[in-house]
């Protein structure tokens, strides 16, 4: 079987020989550290991004099947983007940068985290009009129309390959700011927060829509959303399903209509509360299902839905981290977790740095053993 073979048989509950090796990519600087250690050839850990010729020779070189984030899709983003730039620079050398959003965030030299968001512009009925209506609108240069007439000829058929919907909500949260979304659908202007939902969804349905029509085929849909944290969601459930639940429905119905039934959402966090919203409007397959400090979210959430909600992911990618006793927790783990059926184990997002290089191929190696 192809390792494309394998995981829709997964999640559609067929027979397959074998689990894929399922990895959802590396976070820059490990890629380095692997590279200084002598792991990897320095060449691999440049330009290395999710389904790249680079991407394709590091799994050969770990053992990985493939990258669940083989994906293609429209600009979804801000067009154009807002100017980046040096607003200030600090005494420390922290400087003060607009970023594409047009929002202030603060970088600090030699830290690598997400930068900490100093201020956000789209604070008003005012500025949405004139500084974002129109870079949310769809355009159709956000979509490569002949590029997508040839990918079905061009795509590699060893493993699947997503449509990229973009978000409802995390591409929102990130414009606006966590707090400029709170302060705008709870204190200062619900309708204007609900016309901008409203304005990026419908570019993200119409960009979709394009891309169907052009008869490219894709295995399976997903969206980013990013819109919970530790302790759950960023906005009250209630509310999300108020703004959000039809625009799902909206673009889910549109991917059914092309034969695409498996729709996977990325949302780190605390995902509970909005599994209602998700399930209940079309997205199928939970992924990357981070176990944080909390533990699994698989097995509740297929006690609450049944077979209604698949999964790729839920291990624990912090064993990589440590020795081979953990790494083999959580392969047992995940062997439980597989044989609910429709669920195919993934690290539960980026590799970090510190990962070591001979435990991930060991653990590579051990999940291709599993038969279910």
């Amino acid at each position: 079987m192809t390792n494309r073979e394998r995981a829709l048989n997964i999640l559609h509950f067929k027979p397959v020989d074998r689990l894929p090796a399922v990895h959802f990519g590396y976070w820059p600087e490990l890629l380095k550290e692997w590279a200084e250690q002598g792991k990897i050839p320095a060449e691999l850990a440049e330009g290395n991004y999710d389904g790249s010729e680079k991407d394709r020779e590091l799994e050969r070189l770990i053992g990985w099947d493939f990258n669940w984030q083989n994906m293609a899709g429209p600009a979804n983003h801000l067009m154009p983007p807002f100017e980046c730039k040096v607003v200030e620079t600090l005494p420390d050398g922290t400087v003060r940068v607009q970023n594409g959003d047009g929002n202030i965030e603060r970088v600090k030299p030699g830290i690598t985290s997400i930068p900490s968001e100093d201020d956000y512009l789209l604070k008003d009925r005012e500025t949405f009009e004139t500084q974002y209506r129109h870079r949310m609108e769809f355009k159709p240069e956000r979509v490569n129309l002949d590029w997508f007439r040839k990918l079905n000829d061009e795509r590699p058929y060893d493993r699947p390959l997503g449509l990229h919907l973009g978000s409802v909500m995390g591409n929102i949260r990130n414009i606006c700011t966590v707090v400029g979304m709170s302060y705008l659908m709870y204190d200062e202007d619900e309708d204007l927060f609900a016309d901008i939902v409203d304005t990026y969804a419908e570019m993200q349905y119409q960009c979709a829509k394009a891309i169907l029509e052009t008869g490219a085929k894709f295995d399976f849909a997903h969206y980013w959303e990013d819109i919970c944290f530790k302790n759950g969601p960023l906005i009250a459930p209630e509310l999300f399903d108020e703004l959000c639940a039809k625009h799902y429905k909206k673009r889910n119905d549109l991917c059914h209509q092309y034969g695409i039934d498996i729709i996977s959402l990325d949302c780190d966090g605390v995902v509970g509360k909005l599994l209602p919203t998700w399930v209940g409007n079309g997205v199928n397959t939970m992924f990357p299902i981070e176990v944080g400090v909390w533990g699994d979210q698989f097995e509740p959430a297929r006690k609450q839905f049944g077979n209604e909600v698949l999964g790729v992911g839920g291990m624990d990618k912090t064993a990589l981290r440590r020795d081979k006793a953990a790494v083999d927790a959580e392969i047992e783990r995940m062997k439980r977790l597989t044989a609910l059926g429709g669920f195919i184990p993934c690290p539960d997002h980026r590799l970090m740095p510190g990962t070591k290089f001979e435990l991930v191929q060991y653990y590579a190696e051990e999940i291709k053993k599993i038969r279910i």
